[in-house]
């Protein structure tokens, strides 16, 4: 069972308009400040373009029927995360990740399998790249998560084939905790390869999801996924990534959250997009782990000024 303002978060995140939710993180930091009771009747107390784009859609979700009549749907849900032993954490529960915590487009809630670890945990970094991973890159990835964990840093990662395989097996080869954030419900596992890699993950780390549990795998989830990836972290390390993967979105996320964005030299040498970001001083190039480990004990970054993109998405 779940407390009631838990359970009526939820209820808000449920809540289905012509197949559309209202922006979800915009729940997340109204309920943060304290403003859940006004969510639940139909205000929105933020100044911003996503509040004003979000009311009509809260209130139209909100009129004829009690907020309790969506509670069916959040009770759903809650029992297939049961059947799988998966936990619950929301924004407003002090164990929700502290890093994650900080960023505008945080989740409002994280379906998790594993333990949370707050202290070891606020010192995670990502560590991403390309699926089409070549040797090179491999190596490169055991190298830098290898160097990573035993400097004691967490590694995080999305589960996808190549570089994020090899970055969760080489934490778990060394007894270190790693975090698979993951784009799809907690009950899934996609890719379906990584059926036993998940479950030695949840055994001895985390798995989370900011999905609800039944959710699919979709075009939208991933790329959302990594918003979460990077959030949780202090900084993302990019070891091979193309302009058209999702790790260079994940460096674009990280800079706008104001992470640290960690460029290897032979991917700058390589890549366009990743020489523009060092060039735009939105990235750091790192020559070796040591400048790696340098790099993140300084400050974040300051956030850039352009907002994240605002979400309006399939809440199926």
């Amino acid at each position: 069972m779940i407390d009631e303002a838990r359970m009526r978060l939820l209820a808000l995140c449920s809540l289905r308009i012509e197949g559309k939710s209202v922006d979800w993180s915009l729940l997340a930091r109204c309920a943060l400040k304290g403003h859940l009771d006004s969510l639940c009747e139909g205000f929105i107390p933020e100044e911003s373009a996503a509040a004003r784009q979000a009311l009509p859609l809260l209130r139209q979700g909100l009129q004829g029927s009690a907020l309790s009549d969506h509670f069916s749907r959040v009770e759903s849900e809650l029992e297939q995360a049961a059947r799988v032993e998966a936990g619950l954490v929301t924004v407003l529960d002090a164990e929700y990740p502290e890093n994650l915590r900080t960023v505008d487009d945080l989740p409002p809630f994280l379906f998790y399998r594993g333990k949370l670890d707050h202290q070891a945990d606020a010192r995670s970094v990502a560590v991403v790249g390309t699926r089409e991973v070549t040797e090179l890159g491999l190596s490169r990835t055991r190298r830098v998560a290898r160097e990573l964990s035993e400097a004691g840093y967490t590694i995080s990662s999305g589960l996808a084939r190549g570089v994020d395989t090899a970055a969760h097996r080489t934490a778990l080869h060394f007894g270190r905790r790693t975090i698979a954030v993951i784009g799809t419900g907690i009950t899934r596992c996609y890719p379906k390869e990584n059926f036993d890699l998940a479950e030695e993950i949840a055994d001895q780390g985390l798995i989370a999801s900011q999905f609800w549990p039944s959710r699919t795998p979709g075009r939208d989830t991933f790329p959302r996924r990594n918003h979460v990836t990077s959030g949780i972290s202090l900084g993302s390390v990019v070891i091979e990534a193309s302009g058209t993967s999702g790790a260079k979105m994940q460096a674009r996320v990280a800079a706008e959250q104001g992470r640290h964005v960690l460029l290897l030299q032979s991917l700058v040498d390589r890549q366009p997009w990743a020489r523009k970001m060092v060039e735009d001083e939105r990235a750091t190039l790192v020559a070796d782990t040591e400048h790696m480990l340098e790099t993140l004990i300084s400050p974040l970054r300051a956030k850039e000024v352009a907002p994240p993109a605002q979400l309006l998405f399939d809440a199926g």
